[in-house]
């Protein structure tokens, strides 16, 4: 696919934080509604609607009754499940159908409501290791975590860094969950939750929706769409073995996420200016940046500590406040505060940034996906 040939014409989301009484559908009819006038498009001219499914509840032929909600019947769509990685994976999958001729014009949504609904999902046994008391996603990621700090010497005041910068660019952010700000001491003082991971380590229980509008650049101009941005490129990679099969812990596929990205877009870590990396946990940004090149293997915590992931930093990184202080909804969010970089509208905005690289990744470092943006041309 030739980079730039898809544009994210849209953006759109809900409050973040509790919806008490609102369902699935009701958030995603919300979100989407907002990225169609984002994009100043009626509803009559989307005819695919890709959405994930929620995370607290599966719930069959799902993707239908969001397009019944709409009041649509869309040539193609369904729900995808690579937990975490699905977004950025159905945006892939969205600019594909289109430069295939399926489809004209795309709706990419997704919304959950674990804060007041069910957390089943989030504190269900992990499989067969709930004898040993795995329960939790944050089981998995502690032993990565501890792999990593004995492979590499990473310590947790590099860990703690991750949630400070967060947590310092959710302060400028009106729509962030958690505006609180966040100290060094108050972190080292924070409850331990699975060692080394503490409570300010791990991301937010969020209820909310999340949309994007896809469709190509020569569509998004013929429509007079104000600031499309442009998908210079996007890749996948995945894993098969769970976290104690493994016989690597500390890399993933998210390197051949990354360098398929990379190649499409005719581009190289050098010329990347800001980034939303997937940080359901601290541990994951550290691991991404060695995944994706920007730090040597080992020295991803060196990096946030050192050159640095804040506004003047090296590589400026989520920049909203990521899943630790904007929502913890997984990984629309941060494609969101990408578009939003690339048009210059961010509330922490990035002076000049031109290019951003997004990351999703699902499971316990299970999926991975990839989105490189540029700005509107």
């Amino acid at each position: 696919m030739q980079r730039g040939a898809a544009v994210i014409a849209g953006i759109g989301h809900t409050t973040y934080g509790a919806h008490a009484g609102r369902g699935t559908v009701s958030l995603n009819v919300e979100a989407i509604r907002e990225a169609l006038a984002d994009a100043g498009i009626e509803k009559d001219t989307v005819d695919a609607i890709f959405v994930k499914y929620p995370t607290s509840q599966f719930e069959s032929t799902y993707g239908q009754k969001v397009a019944e909600a709409l009041g649509l019947q869309p040539r193609i769509g369904g729900v995808w499940d690579q937990a975490g990685a699905a977004n950025i994976g159905m945006i892939s999958f969205a600019a594909l159908a289109i430069e295939a001729g399926q489809c004209e014009v795309a709706v990419v949504a997704f919304a959950d409501n674990p804060k007041t609904g069910s957390r089943g999902a989030i504190a269900k046994a992990m499989g067969p290791d709930e004898v040993f008391g795995w329960f939790g996603a944050v089981g998995g990621y502690a032993m990565i975590a501890r792999r990593h700090m004995a492979e590499w010497g990473t310590t947790l005041d590099q860990l703690g860094a991750v949630a400070i910068n967060a947590r310092t660019n959710a302060l400028a952010n009106p729509r962030a969950q958690l505006r609180k700000p966040l100290t060094l001491e108050a972190y080292r003082a924070s409850r331990p939750i699975v060692a080394p991971l503490r409570r300010d380590d791990c991301c937010l229980v969020s209820d909310g929706g999340a949309a994007v509008v896809v469709m190509s650049a020569a569509r998004a101009k013929r429509l007079g769409v104000p600031a499309p941005v442009p998908i210079l490129g996007f890749g996948q990679g995945q894993t098969s073995w769970n976290v104690e099969q493994r016989p690597e812990l500390t890399s993933t596929m998210a390197a051949a996420s990354a360098r398929t990205a990379f190649d499409m877009a005719g581009l190289a870590p050098k010329n990347i200016d800001v980034a939303q990396f997937y940080d359901c946990f601290t541990i994951v940004p550290i691991v991404t940046l060695e995944d994706y090149g920007f730090a040597k293997r080992g020295r991803g915590g060196a990096f946030v500590t050192g050159e640095g992931i804040g506004p003047g930093g090296k590589l400026p990184m989520n920049t909203s406040g990521g899943l630790i202080a904007e929502t913890g909804m997984p990984g629309m969010q941060l494609v969101i505060e990408g578009v939003r970089q690339m048009r210059g509208t961010a509330a922490t905005q990035v002076p000049g940034a031109r290019t951003c690289i997004v990351s999703n990744q699902g499971g316990i470092m299970h999926t991975h996906s990839t989105l490189i943006l540029g700005e509107p041309q």
